[in-house]
């Protein structure tokens, strides 16, 4: 028997993350060989000194020769992260954690435990669990409107849909231009809701669509209008009523840490007649940004662009514009949108992100508040201090980049091991009402194509001139389409919701953009992935263990993961092969084949 592991409930219970005011019992099964009298538990909040707290002994808690049961009942009433390890007061002394949460003896310093504790009131959209999230870039997608005039002369059309986004380098960081349009809409996407409700998508995540001038929309002109190329606000609104008719939610991408330099708020180009910040120091927008001759452009950009000025998030008037009554966040909610994504959260200050969190739920409180955070969100440091994202006040859920890279991963290296714990880490972590809206996803807008990520060549070091035009070969395409469909077999069956970016379910290639915003392909005859993706939807909704069931590994040696969700009454169990032959794996009492590569799912 193990001495402790926080993953198993005999040892910890509940399991992961607890609400503040809930009582843990902790477990410890120590060798009768060790003596070990009193053990403690040293614990501290982060930053803060550590307490020791003696554990008692339990002999009745299991009959065993062998082993001393010593238990601790520990109510932590304050919101954030714990952490804790156990000395034995023996020679063999102290006990932590390893890379599955089981513990192991040492006289030297190691990893602790970690305890996150969230608000005892946070709860998240329940109609969202068990869905399917679908990511649009909208001049991507498809084009409604045909032919749309062109708005602004400084923008290209592209009538050919097959051809490869345009890729001007600029003077900066390698950048490009992004001047070249496609002509999808909102009107296109809303023609293509029965396609979307056919691949059981109950959410729709649209990239930016305020009015900004460059196709990706990261800079932002502004934030009241919708882009005149994807239609006007009657035009969302359609959308959202139509979508909400099939059972989808729209949220939108809300870029919330700088402007664009061309925009009504800045103007450095001069397009709009108002007064923008660059122009003078009488401008209203003025103090929403930072002039210094200390930068290299006279301004706060982000990230050096200084086609992006940066906004101080601490400002009243910026804020409320925002957030206020009337503000930004109402308008959009007021159209039909039922949530925000926030772009680059790490940048925007913790009390800034609990502004926007009050102004989306006073829209209600199934409206949905998602972060982009590229790391574990619980344990994520930026701009020196430890975010609070997901302890109730803050973000529902954020991007789940740790379990996209743990996917990758093991189709890659086979690497079982590694990959329950990697998923298991975020599963402790992560508060329940979060894990369970957690936008899992294996490409987007940000990243490498998930088939081109998973059977091409590496893109690491290769620049942009390298990666235009590069596609799969025949053998290494058919590989990637069989790796791509056990890839959202572990996506749609793990904690939280599955999200498609668009063309993944015909398996577009690309490596980092613009190659990865290509136009959706309409005449592709490729349906093997969305054939599979239609089947793992439909589990999803008849099975409500993928709602916000638990998560426990059966199995994870070798190149094979076995899992199981359970919840309700309800039980399913997944199962990925990598190793090069067939097994049969017992399955909820059942024998099933497996193939070499392949993956079987039973539910009950």
């Amino acid at each position: 028997m193990s001495i402790y592991n926080s993953r198993d409930t005999f040892f910890k219970t509940p399991f992961g993350a607890v609400r503040s005011g809930e009582k843990v019992t902790f477990t410890l099964a120590v060798p009768k060989v060790f003596g070990c009298k009193t053990p403690y538990m040293i614990l501290n909040r982060d930053g803060e000194a550590p307490s020791l707290f003696p554990l008692r002994s339990d002999e009745g808690h299991v009959d065993s020769s062998t082993d001393d049961f010593f238990t601790l009942d520990f109510e932590a009433r304050e919101t954030g992260l714990y952490f804790y390890y156990f000395d034995l007061y023996t020679d063999y002394r102290k006990l932590f954690c390893d890379d599955l949460g089981e513990a192991y003896i040492t006289n030297e310093n190691g990893t602790p435990w970690q305890l996150t504790v969230y608000d005892k009131h946070f709860e998240t959209p329940q109609h969202l669990k068990g869905g399917v999230i679908y990511q649009i870039f909208p001049d991507r997608f498809c084009e409604g409107v045909k032919h749309r005039e062109m708005p602004y002369a400084d923008r290209i059309y592209r009538a050919d849909k097959d051809g490869e986004p345009y890729f001007w380098p600029n003077e900066q960081h390698e950048g490009y231009l992004n001047m070249d349009y496609y002509g999808g809409d909102l009107e296109g996407i809303r023609q293509k809701l029965d396609y979307l409700s056919s691949l059981g998508v109950t959410c729709i995540y649209l990239n930016p669509i305020f009015e900004a001038h460059s196709n990706h929309r990261y800079n932002t002109a502004d934030y009241m209008k919708t882009d005149p190329l994807l239609g006007d606000e009657a035009d969302f609104s359609r959308l959202c009523k139509d979508a909400k008719a099939h059972g989808i939610d729209i949220i939108l991408d809300g870029v919330f840490s700088h402007t664009g330099s061309d925009s009504v708020y800045f103007n450095r180009e001069g397009r709009y007649e108002a007064c923008g910040a660059y122009q003078s120091e009488q401008s209203i927008y003025r103090k929403w940004y930072d002039f210094s001759p200390k930068y290299a452009c006279g301004y706060r950009s982000w990230w050096g662009f200084e086609t992006l000025p940066e906004v101080n998030e601490e400002n009243a008037d910026f804020r409320k514009f925002i957030c206020g009554d009337g503000g930004v966040i109402d308008h959009w909610l007021k159209l039909g949108a039922s949530g925000f994504r926030l772009d680059v959260a790490d940048e925007l200050p913790d009390d800034f992100i609990e502004d926007i969190r009050k102004a989306v739920k006073r829209g209600g409180s199934e409206k949905y508040l998602l972060g982009e955070v590229w790391e574990d969100a619980t344990t994520k440091w930026s701009y020196g201090v430890r975010r609070t994202y997901l302890l109730g006040n803050g973000l529902d859920a954020v991007m789940n980049y740790p379990f996209k890279e743990a996917v990758l991963a093991f189709l890659h290296t086979h690497n079982a091991r590694r990959f329950a714990s990697d998923v298991m880490r975020i599963c402790e972590n992560y508060p329940a009402p979060a894990l369970n809206v957690l936008m899992n996803f294996m490409s987007t807008h940000d990243t490498v194509r998930a088939i081109t990520a998973l059977a091409g060549e590496p893109v690491d070091g290769h620049n942009r001139y390298w990666q235009s035009g590069r596609t799969l070969s025949h053998d290494a395409y058919e590989r990637g389409v069989k790796l791509l469909i056990l890839a959202y077999a572990l996506t749609f069956t793990l904690p939280g919701i599955p999200s498609i970016y668009y063309g993944d379910e015909i398996a577009m290639q690309g490596y980092k953009d613009p190659f990865n915003r290509r136009f959706f392909d309409w005449n592709s005859g490729e349906k093997r992935v969305i054939n599979v993706i239609k089947k793992l939807s439909t589990a999803r909704s008849e099975c409500k263990a993928f709602e916000d069931g638990s998560m426990r590994f059966i199995r994870f040696d070798g190149e094979i993961v076995h899992f199981e969700r359970a919840a309700k009454g309800h039980k399913a169990e997944i199962c990925v092969n990598m190793s090069p032959v067939s097994i049969i794996e017992p399955m909820l009492g059942s024998m099933v084949r497996v193939e070499s590569r392949g993956f079987e799912i039973r539910t009950e």
